[in-house]
C-alpha cells in the first residue's frame, strides 16, 4: 500500500537531480477536462462538507489530495484540497486536543489556492480564499511581508467579485480587534456588500432585508451565485447575516446588529438552517456578547460564546445542510 508514495518520494529526487542541470520548467498546464478520480473525490468532497461531517475531513482530504496528485493541472481540486485545509483549521475548536500543528493547515491551503488561482486566474473565489491562507499563515508566523500579500491578494479579489469577496475580506477581518482599521473597514466591506447585492443603498438605522426583497429578486444569475443561497453554499445568506450582526456587536452596536441578525430569520429556509437556534441566543443575548466578544475568553477553542469566525461554525454556517 506504499508504494505510490514510495514512488513519489523517488519521482520528486528525480525531478530535483533533473532541475539542477536544465532549465526552469514551464508553467502548467490546465487541465481541459476532469478525470474520473477527480470527480469521485468531488461527491465525497460535497457529502462531507454539507453534512458538517468534520470527524472524517481527512477522508475527503486523502481522496482529492491523490485526485490533485495524479493531474495537478486540475483547478478545482487544487482548491477543494485547500478548502478542507482552511475547513480543518477554522472550526478546530471541535478537537477535544488541538495541537499545535493544526497550523499546518494554513500553510498547505495558502499552497494549494496557489496552484488553483494560477491554474484558473479567472476565478475569484480562489483569489479570496488564497488571501485569507496568506493572512491565516501570516498571523500565525508573524510575518508581515506575507500579511501585506495576503491584504494586497484581497484587495484585488474584492475588485475583481466584490459580491463574494467583500463577505470573504470582513469575516477574516472580524477576528481583530474591535477597534483596530483592519476590523472597522471588514465591518464597512460588510455594509457595501450587503447593497451590492441588493443593488440599492441600505439604511444603516434600518437595515431590514424586508425593504429591499423587490432589489433583491430582480439580481442577476451572477450575483445570486454569490448573495443568495446556492447548492454549494445552501445557507449563504443566512451565515452572512449572522457574521454581519456578530461584527456589529463586537464594534458595540448591538442595537442595529439585532435587526441584521433578524434579517436571516426572514428567509425562506430559515426554520431548515441548523444554526437557527444560535442566532436566535444571538438576538436575545446581543448586550452581553459585546463583553464576551471582546474579553480574554474571545478566540478559537475557547468556552464561551464566540463570534461565527471563531466558533465551530465558521465554515458550516453557510454550508451546512
Amino acid at each position: 500500500m506504499f508504494r505510490p508514495i514510495a514512488f513519489l518520494v523517488a519521482a520528486a529526487f528525480a525531478a530535483a537531480a533533473v532541475s539542477a542541470t536544465e532549465p526552469l520548467a514551464t508553467a502548467k498546464t490546465p487541465s481541459v477536462t476532469r478525470t474520473p478520480q477527480a470527480l469521485q473525490a468531488d461527491v465525497l468532497f460535497w457529502r462531507t462538507l454539507h453534512a458538517g461531517d468534520y470527524e472524517h475531513i481527512d477522508a475527503a482530504l486523502q481522496a482529492s489530495t491523490a485526485a490533485y496528485l495524479a493531474d495537478p493541472g486540475d483547478a478545482l481540486t487544487a482548491a477543494h484540497v485547500g478548502w478542507l485545509h482552511i475547513w480543518r483549521l477554522a472550526e478546530s475548536g471541535r478537537l477535544e486536543h488541538r495541537l499545535p500543528t493544526i497550523t499546518d493547515d494554513a500553510i498547505l491551503a495558502r499552497r494549494y489556492f496557489e496552484e488553483a488561482v494560477a491554474l484558473d486566474p479567472h476565478d475569484a473565489r480562489f483569489e479570496g480564499f488564497l488571501a485569507a491562507a496568506q493572512l491565516a499563515e501570516g498571523g500565525i508566523h508573524r510575518d508581515p511581508a506575507l500579511m501585506r500579500r495576503g491584504e494586497s491578494t484581497m484587495q484585488a479579489a474584492v475588485k475583481a467579485w466584490p459580491e463574494f469577496n467583500l463577505f470573504t475580506a470582513g469575516f477574516v477581518a472580524s477576528t481583530a480587534r474591535a477597534e483596530s482599521a483592519a476590523f472597522r473597514e471588514g465591518l464597512e466591506q460588510q455594509w457595501h456588500d450587503m447593497e451590492a447585492c441588493l443593488g440599492v443603498p441600505v439604511d444603516r438605522a434600518d437595515p431590514d432585508i424586508a425593504r429591499y426583497r423587490a432589489a433583491g429578486a430582480a439580481m442577476s444569475a451572477d450575483k445570486l451565485r454569490a448573495c443568495g443561497d446556492t447548492d454549494a453554499a445552501p445557507h449563504n445568506v443566512e451565515g452572512f447575516y449572522l457574521n454581519f450582526g456578530d461584527m456589529l456587536v463586537k464594534a458595540g452596536d448591538w442595537q442595529t446588529a439585532r435587526k441584521v441578525y433578524a434579517n436571516a430569520t426572514r428567509l425562506p429556509d430559515f426554520a431548515h438552517w441548523p444554526f437557527a437556534a444560535e442566532l436566535q441566543q444571538r438576538i436575545d443575548r446581543a448586550p452581553d456578547n459585546v463583553a464576551a466578544f471582546n474579553g480574554p475568553g474571545a478566540g478559537r477553542g475557547k468556552p464561551g460564546p464566540q463570534m461565527l469566525a471563531n466558533s465551530n461554525a465558521a465554515c458550516m454556517a453557510c454550508h451546512q445542510r
